[in-house]
């Protein structure tokens, strides 16, 4: 039986989150083609961070390096998650659950009061982690992925109102 990996607190405390830039472009692109059979190309990031005004972008970095990152557009009072990536070698540690946690917790702090977001129907391990963190199904878009018209699961989240760091997992950085 495989042992499940728990971090110490020095491990933990060598993780911290930021806005996108766009120098951050060529390692995001490692992580999207890790992660993704369809990957965002550099100009969809570039457009994302320069014209897409209801877009944020962050990234998650271990040690100074970027290991992942989240996106989401924020349109009212609800927030779409766009995409959620961590390269392959830092899975299994719950840092992807630190990551999405740093996302609702950025979306609650821009007075966000919902989040959506569509993950693959065969995509259970995902699936598990956003109903930990309060998503629920509530639909399917039928054929949504390209690359092989497999259906999306569409969940949605009532987010917590923000309250700092209370309650919530992670560092914060707003410019």
């Amino acid at each position: 039986m495989e042992q499940e990996w728990k971090p110490d607190a020095q491990e933990e405390g060598a993780l911290s989150f930021r806005l996108m830039t766009l120098e951050d472009i060529p390692d995001v692109l490692a992580v999207e083609h890790e992660a993704f059979s369809v990957p965002w190309t550099e100009e969809a990031f570039r457009n994302e961070l320069k014209l897409n005004h209801f877009a944020h972008y962050m990234v998650m970095e271990y040690e100074g390096r970027l290991i992942g990152y989240a996106g989401m557009w924020t349109i009212v009072d609800e927030a779409h998650v766009t995409n959620i990536a961590l390269l392959e070698a830092y899975r299994g540690r719950k840092w992807g659950e630190r990551l999405l946690s740093e996302l609702m917790k950025t979306a609650a702090f821009m007075g966000m009061e919902k989040m959506t977001l569509e993950v693959r129907l065969s995509n259970h391990v995902a699936q598990r982690l956003y109903m930990k963190k309060g998503f629920k199904p509530a639909g399917v878009r039928k054929g949504y992925y390209s690359d092989n018209q497999e259906d999306a699961l569409i969940m949605w989240a009532d987010l917590p109102p923000y309250r700092g760091d209370e309650g919530m997992e992670g560092s914060h950085k707003q410019s």
